[in-house]
């Protein structure tokens, strides 16, 4: 069984009114290794929460695997210190083309991202989104902001994590997942969405962080049309959005916010709908 997401420390809290000793739940950050075949692929900083859709949806948006089925099992082995291994095995023909990939990007650069191995790897070509016809009215890109933060319960206590969650019109977030880390947030939902058999395409992905590449690329394989964020853009996530046929929704702060691409998915009005 996996150790609790929260901890409760003590601190001294200074107030206008004085100071006193009190309690704060924060959260926990575990290094979480995400393994295949027995060899460790990557390992992040993660919330230890929610970590079979992290095992998921990390295979699914770094292209390890191309649909759920090829994962064999999943197994969360607790080591003696403080850390998580995720055990991935997979099917024998996703574990060959697995392989292959290791051996192709063996060398001696590394980049640090998400366990790949090449400069060529961290700029790979973004999946182009397709003709998905979601639009959102402009009152829902509001909304979807204001309709995750109700669904972290994590951040209500601690104010220190970070959330990904899934909109679809007329449905509200129908998923949403949190984590210390924002790439490893999305990869959960990715996940959970996987796991529940939510189409990519039916909805906008919708982050409590700032939109860098990797967000991108991972919102893309999820399939989404959109990316709604509270926070700014990268300049590499604005061009790679573009390319990818993705409305980038970003600053979203009260009823102001910002279309980066592909404003066309926004509408005026109060209707929103899938085609």
């Amino acid at each position: 069984m996996t150790r609790p997401p929260l901890a409760s420390t003590t601190r001294i809290a200074r107030r206008a009114n004085g100071t006193s000793a009190a309690a704060r739940m924060v959260p926990e950050e575990t290094p979480v290794a995400l393994s295949f075949a027995g060899t460790t692929h990557a390992v992040m900083m993660a919330s230890p929460a929610d970590l079979e859709d992290f095992a998921l949806g990390f295979s699914l948006t770094e292209g390890i695997i191309s649909s759920p089925d090829e994962i064999a099992a999943i197994e969360i082995i607790e080591d003696a210190g403080e850390g998580i291994d995720i055990q991935i095995t997979l099917k024998d023909r996703a574990n060959t083309k697995f392989q292959a990939r290791r051996r192709r990007l063996a060398g001696p650069v590394g980049c640090g991202l998400c366990g790949i191995e090449s400069i060529d790897e961290a700029m790979r070509s973004v999946q182009h989104i397709g003709q998905s016809h979601l639009t959102l009215a402009a009152q829902h890109i509001v909304e979807t902001v204001r309709l995750l933060a109700k669904a972290q319960p994590m951040h209500a206590e601690t104010g220190a994590v970070h959330a990904a969650g899934f909109y679809v019109p007329g449905k509200g977030v129908v998923a949403a997942r949190e984590d210390v880390g924002r790439h490893n947030a999305l990869d959960k939902l990715a996940g959970a969405l996987a796991r529940s058999g939510i189409d990519g395409p039916s909805g906008a992905v919708v982050v409590t962080s700032r939109v860098s590449v990797e967000m991108v690329q991972k919102t893309a394989a999820i399939g989404a049309p959109l990316i709604i964020a509270v926070s700014a853009p990268t300049a590499l996530a604005i061009r790679t959005a573009d390319e990818a046929g993705m409305t980038l929704v970003a600053l979203v702060r009260g009823d102001d916010y910002d279309i980066f691409t592909h404003p066309e998915r926004v509408i005026d009005g109060a209707r929103s709908h899938v085609a």
